[in-house]
């Protein structure tokens, strides 16, 4: 073979000889990573409105302030005496801690029991008056009578001074409200939807059939009987208390469930 040749096959040879040897000799490159997209922080949630007030309480500056809500027995005594002019409706309240017992009440009176520990008004005298023997039990007629000095009090007292009355002190009222667990709740609102659920209560032709299971009665009705701790107050002290007792709630529910614009009015 020509000379030239040899030559030309050596210097071909060695470069790609060196040039397999350069490559393995360096190290690999790492691959091209996209480098990691901007981290977008979520905006934080925006906290819960303040619920909407159905039934506002018109604002009104007392002539004088309000006692605090833990010092309020004795104010609330006097204010009650007055409003009631001496009926005797006071003797028939339990004053200590009024104002958390009449909040804590009537927030319960939908539930199905409502512990007579958190009432405020003293028990109502004389045993459950019922009829019939074993498995023929019914309200007895005369059991209505045991509701007749607190239907005779709750007539007496005028409804609008007793809305004035709730409207002078409702800051106290609201403020056990909000106590109660509902720190953004409106007490007024809870209090006619409330009467809303009184006025519900179904009125029951006598006899009303009862049960005797163990100790307490029931009623014989299982749709009466899970009805509402309020519900079942009414339906016990006769028709023709449960038609008194609706109509004197819906005379407090006039003066205390007035419309924003009437509120706002100054009506």
């Amino acid at each position: 073979m020509h000379r030239t040749v040899w030559w030309l096959i050596m210097i071909i040879g060695t470069g790609l000889i060196g040039l397999i040897a350069w490559n393995a000799l360096q190290k690999p490159e790492p691959p091209v990573v996209a480098p990691p997209a901007p981290r977008v922080e979520a905006p934080p949630p925006a906290p819960p409105a303040e619920p909407e007030i159905r039934h506002p309480v018109p604002e009104k500056l007392p002539e004088k302030p309000l006692p605090a809500l833990e010092t309020s027995d004795s104010t609330m005594q006097n204010a009650l005496a007055e409003l009631s002019g001496g009926s005797g409706l006071v003797e028939a309240l339990m004053l200590q801690g009024f104002i958390r017992r009449v909040v804590a009440t009537v927030d319960n009176l939908p539930a199905p029991k409502v512990a007579t520990r958190i009432l405020p008004v003293k028990p109502v005298g004389g045993a459950f008056a019922v009829s019939g023997k074993e498995e023929n039990y019914a309200i007895a007629a005369e059991n209505a009578a045991r509701y007749a000095k607190y239907l005779k009090l709750a007539e007496a007292v005028d409804s609008q001074k007793l809305a004035a009355f709730y409207v002078h002190y409702y800051p106290l009222f609201q403020q056990a409200y909000r106590e109660l667990g509902y720190p953004k709740g409106h007490f007024n609102d809870r209090l006619v939807a409330v009467i809303d659920h009184l006025l519900e209560t179904p009125e029951l032709k006598a006899p009303v059939a009862l049960l005797r299971p163990k100790v307490f009665y029931l009623f014989a009705d299982a749709e009466l009987e899970k009805r509402s701790a309020g519900q079942k107050i009414l339906m016990r002290m006769g028709a023709e208390n449960t038609l008194r007792v609706k109509a004197k709630l819906r005379e407090i529910r006039a003066e205390i469930a007035r419309p924003a614009a009437a509120v706002g009015k100054g009506k």
